[in-house]
C-alpha cells in the first residue's frame, strides 16, 4: 500500500480521495439514511430547502425527497461510472497488450479497430448504441465501455512495444518461457501504472456521460441519477432552481474529485506525464 500512502502526501491526491471517500460513503449508507424508495412521493410537493427537518434538501415537483435522490445517485453515478471503466480498461489492455507484442499484421489489424473507435466520439456512440438496443443499466454500462477502451489500448500497446526489447523479456523468451505466460507476467505488470491512473479519468468521464444519458432520458428510468433529477428541474428552473442546482453541483464536485484523484494517482505511481483531461 506504498502507492497510497505515496498519494495521500500529494495535495490533489489527498483531496480527490476525501471528496470520493465522503461520496462513496453516501452511496453507501443511502439505505440508512433514507430508507425506502427514492422515486415515491414523501410530502408535499416544491419544498424549499431547509424549511423542513424531514426534508432537508426539499421535494421535487412531485413531492419525491431530494436527498433521498441525491445520495441514490451518487451510488449510480459512482457504480455506473466505475463499473464502465472496469470494462473499457480489461478490454483497451487485452487489446493493447495483444497488439504490442505480437506485432506485425495483428498488429495492424488491432490499431485499425481503435482507430475506426476513436474516430467517433464517445458520446455520440453510447447514444446510438442506447437508443438502438433499449435503456437498462448494463446496456449503458456497456455503451459507455465501448466509447472509451480505445485510448487505454492505444497506451498500453505504447507501453507494451517499450517493455518487450527489455532485458528481462529478452531472458524470458531464452529460457523458453511460454509467450503468454512472458506477456502476463512480465510484460503486463510492468506496462500497468500508467494505464492504471488513466483509469480515473475514464470514470469521470463514464460518470458525465450516464449523466447526460439520464438527462436526455435514455438513462435507466427505475432508478434515481442525477441526470435525471437535473432534467426534472428545468421546467421550474426559475422558481425552484434548487432541483437542479443541488445534483448538478453534486456532478461537478464528483468529477472534480475524480480528477484530483487521478492527478495524484499518477504522481503515486511514479508517472507524472499521464494527466486527466
Amino acid at each position: 500500500m506504498s502507492w497510497l500512502r505515496r498519494l495521500l502526501r500529494t495535495p490533489e491526491g489527498a483531496a480527490g480521495f476525501v471528496i470520493l471517500l465522503v461520496l462513496l460513503s453516501a452511496g453507501l449508507l443511502a439505505p440508512v439514511i433514507s430508507p425506502g424508495d427514492p422515486l415515491k412521493i414523501a410530502g408535499r410537493a416544491l419544498l424549499a430547502p431547509f424549511t423542513d427537518p424531514a426534508f432537508p434538501l426539499g421535494t421535487d415537483r412531485l413531492g419525491r425527497d431530494v436527498l433521498a435522490g441525491l445520495l441514490y445517485g451518487a451510488r449510480t453515478s459512482l457504480a455506473v461510472g466505475m463499473a464502465a471503466a472496469f470494462a473499457a480498461m480489461v478490454l483497451g489492455l487485452c487489446v493493447g497488450l495483444a497488439a504490442g507484442f505480437a506485432g506485425g499484421l495483428i498488429d495492424e489489424a488491432l490499431m485499425r479497430v481503435v482507430d475506426a473507435f476513436q474516430i467517433v466520439p464517445a458520446f455520440l456512440l453510447a447514444l446510438a448504441f442506447v437508443s438502438t438496443i433499449g435503456v437498462s443499466t448494463p446496456v449503458v454500462v456497456l455503451a459507455i465501455a465501448l466509447g472509451t477502451w480505445a485510448d487505454p489500448a492505444r497506451l498500453t500497446r505504447a507501453q507494451v512495444l517499450a517493455i518487450r526489447e527489455q532485458d528481462y523479456v529478452a531472458s524470458a523468451r531464452v529460457i523458453g518461457m511460454h509467450p503468454a505466460e512472458i506477456a502476463f507476467r512480465e510484460i503486463l505488470p510492468n506496462a500497468l501504472p500508467p494505464v492504471l491512473a488513466l483509469s480515473a479519468t475514464i470514470v469521470a468521464g463514464a460518470i458525465l456521460t450516464e449523466a447526460a444519458l439520464s438527462f436526455l432520458g435514455l438513462g435507466n428510468p427505475n432508478i434515481a441519477t442525477w441526470g435525471s433529477m437535473i432534467a426534472e428541474g428545468r421546467s421550474v428552473l426559475r422558481s425552484a432552481s434548487y432541483l437542479s442546482v443541488i445534483p448538478g453541483a453534486s456532478l461537478a464536485v464528483t468529477v472534480l474529485g475524480v480528477h484530483l484523484f487521478s492527478e495524484g494517482l499518477g504522481k503515486a505511481l511514479g508517472d507524472d506525464g499521464v494527466r486527466a483531461a
